[in-house]
Order: structure tokens, then sequence, then C-alpha cells
């Protein structure tokens, strides 16, 4: 998520242009990256990383980008 707001199970994903185009399956808070994650299902000309697309929260469009997964790597000890 760029914008803020939580993606939930469930939620439209929206194009630019406001048109639905898929839905969340899983959302929620990642403390360790500091921000709100999700994934959703998106067509693939959709799905390119550094597409900015908006998720429906409460009836409003917030914006979210696609990101290459994974989205955290744990450091490796030395």
């Amino acid at each position: 998520m760029v914008d803020r707001g939580i993606a939930r199970d469930g939620y439209k994903v929206l194009d630019e242009g406001g048109r639905e185009i898929g839905y969340v399956t899983s959302g929620s808070p990642a403390p360790f990256l500091k921000k709100n994650i999700a994934l959703a299902y998106v067509p693939p000309a959709q799905a390119a990383v550094g597409t900015t697309l908006k998720v429906e929260i409460r009836g409003q469009g917030v914006k979210a980008q696609v990101v290459p997964t994974p989205f955290y790597k744990r450091p490796k000890r030395p």
C-alpha cells in the first residue's frame, strides 16, 4: 500500500480509471517493514512490478503499487 489503509480479504482492486480488475486475497500491517501489505489477484497485464493500482477501502480508492515478492528477506546471521 502506498497510501494509508489496510487492504483486507475480498476488497476490490481497481485500475487507474476506477474499473474493478481483481480482488485482495490477504492483507495486514507488516511491522517489520513499517507498511501495510497485501496479496491480490489481478490480470497479468496489470501485474507488472511498479504498476499503480487502487484498493477500494470503505468506498474510496486507496493507492497501492505492485512490488516483487518476497516482501522481506531475513538478514543472514554472521
